[in-house]
């Protein structure tokens, strides 16, 4: 492995961390403990590839959170390029947000 061989995983994880840091406007919960986040791929020319769905699709945020999710995950250094897809299959319900997510709300 060369220096200039970035680690997909250790990419991933960046990625991860990015997309953390954006909430969900009406739910004090960042977007990947919600489990909106479901899927993250990174192909060997650093493209980042988000599948995600949004809480409901009339969703206020439906057409700012995906670009910011984007925008976001661009700003990384050794990101060449992303794109989020919106899914609704599954649809999103409360058992995808994470433990910490349901402590959060008081859900637990």
């Amino acid at each position: 492995m060369s220096d200039t061989t970035i680690d997909t995983t250790e990419l991933g994880e960046k990625i991860v961390a990015v997309i953390k840091t954006i909430y969900d406007p009406e739910i004090p919960v960042d977007i990947y403990e919600l489990g909106l986040i479901y899927d993250v791929f990174v192909n060997e020319d650093y493209d980042v590839k988000i599948l995600m769905t949004l809480t409901t699709p009339n969703c206020p945020v439906a057409e700012t959170l995906p670009l910011e999710v984007e925008e976001k995950v661009k700003s990384l250094k050794d990101v060449n390029n992303a794109e989020v897809e919106i899914t609704f299959d599954p649809p999103w319900t409360q058992e995808l947000m994470s433990e910490e997510a349901k402590l959060e709300l008081g859900m637990l």
